[in-house]
């Protein structure tokens, strides 16, 4: 999607709820904390401050929007007088569909001189979730005195996209119904919220995650996925991130490979081994970093770190592999290297397993033949020259390193916030060093 960012002072957003608007803008503002100004939803600050029911009690309701009208243009006024880009969240639009579902006569009438007074914004975005989601969400929440049925938000959405239509409103929708990480770097892109070059809060850039396979690196990656945002941020230098893993891309392969077997036509990649796949094209692996490679290239600029988590083996795996990557990814990255002995990683690899689920990252398994013939030996140690941190020289390029020693096995949350704080705390040191 092209980016929508250039003269935006003012941006509503948009959506059913419970799909994520006041999640979304806080955090946002965590980010970008001197580029933007955020704003709650007014009629929902306005209920909760003056205890107000939102279904019971419509009069009073009106009467205190009214009231707290004139303040929110003023706040809106002051951040585009400051030069920062104002986000709030829903709008009186919206408020005016919901009157019209419900049956609300008290706004309805209010509405044309509240219109008239109204701030009009650069740009709508909507965050689209099904009706169905929103419902559940809400349930969820636990928050009945704010819960819509079903019925009531098909009929909101009906009257609000007329009204859209009717004034001709610039909006755009974003599928709020995806990873979190993709929604909000296409949100970040389409309202010119890039990082600034070496951006002293934002993290790691891009953090290239080694190590045999079943080592634990995705197993890092749901511990980082669970840890709240802040304590994310400063102990392990990771705010909001993406995974590039070429394990989904090779299971592609296989997987078109049954198509083309089934058609009577030769395998292309990969052959059965012990109810999963084996390689059979050793240009399977670079063509593996390459489309990584321009996966991470293509995605938008972001204060997001891309993590980009791979296994290689043999005697040139990782080297060969590593400089494979674009000077324009290498000059961007670090490396964390998860260590493990071969034994170790073939019992985690065997005690991963699950068949019904063998697709999944977590529950995946490579047969044992090709962790014989592929993953007995790797380079790292060599590459590394057994250090547990320094810089690799890749064709010129100075990429920091960190080893992580992951044995024994622990799922305990303190030792594995000992293990990763004191490997990425060093690495990011370098890194950021090295981008000074």
């Amino acid at each position: 999607m092209a980016s929508m960012h250039e003269g935006l002072r003012h941006v509503i957003l948009e959506g059913l709820p419970a799909v994520g608007k006041s999640e979304t803008l806080e955090l946002l503002a965590r980010f970008y904390p001197k580029r933007l100004r955020t704003l709650p939803e007014l009629v929902k600050e306005v209920a909760i401050r003056e205890g107000i029911d939102l279904f019971a009690d419509r009069e009073r309701l009106t009467e205190a929007i009214c009231a707290e009208l004139p303040r929110r243009r003023e706040e809106i006024a002051r951040a585009r007088a400051d030069g920062v880009l104002c986000l709030e969240e829903s709008h009186l639009g919206v408020h005016l569909a919901y009157a019209k579902a419900l049956g609300d006569r008290s706004f309805i009438m209010a509405w044309p001189a509240l219109e008239k007074a109204l701030p009009e914004p650069d740009l709508y975005l909507r965050m689209e979730s099904p009706v169905e989601v929103s419902v559940r969400r809400q349930t969820a929440r636990g928050t009945p005195q704010f819960q819509v049925g079903e019925k009531t938000l098909r009929a909101m959405l009906a009257y609000l996209d007329a009204w859209h239509v009717a004034r001709r409103s610039p909006l755009r929708f974003l599928d709020a119904a995806r990873p979190a990480g993709t929604f909000v770097s296409e949100m970040e892109a389409m309202l010119g919220l890039t990082a600034e070059e070496g951006s002293p809060d934002g993290g790691f850039d891009v953090l290239l995650l080694l190590g045999r396979p079943a080592s634990g690196k995705s197993e890092f990656i749901d511990f980082m996925r669970r840890c709240p945002l802040e304590r994310r941020m400063d102990r392990y230098h990771l705010a909001g991130f993406d995974v590039i893993d070429d394990f989904p891309v090779l299971w592609q392969l296989c997987a078109e490979d049954d198509l083309w077997e089934g058609l009577g036509r030769g395998r292309l990649h990969s052959r059965p081994a012990d109810g999963n796949y084996a390689v059979a094209d050793p240009f399977v692996w670079p063509f593996l970093i390459a489309k990584l490679d321009r996966l991470v290239r293509a995605m938008p600029p972001s204060r997001r770190t891309r993590i980009i988590e791979f296994s290689r083996g043999g005697s040139c795996g990782y080297t060969d592999a590593l400089r494979q990557l674009s000077p324009e990814t290498l000059a961007r990255a670090a490396i964390l290297y998860v260590s493990v002995s071969f034994e170790e990683s073939c019992r985690r690899n065997l005690a991963r397993y699950d068949a019904g689920r063998r697709s999944g990252i977590l529950t995946h398994s490579v047969p044992r033949e090709e962790m014989e013939r592929t993953y007995r030996t790797d380079d790292w140690e060599s590459l590394t020259r057994g250090a547990r941190e320094g810089t690799l020289d890749l064709d010129g390029i100075r990429v920091p390193f960190a080893t992580m020693g992951n044995e024994p096995e622990s799922t305990n949350a303190a030792v594995l916030d000992g293990r990763y704080h004191d490997a990425l705390g060093p690495l990011y040191t370098g890194w950021r060093a090295r981008r000074r």
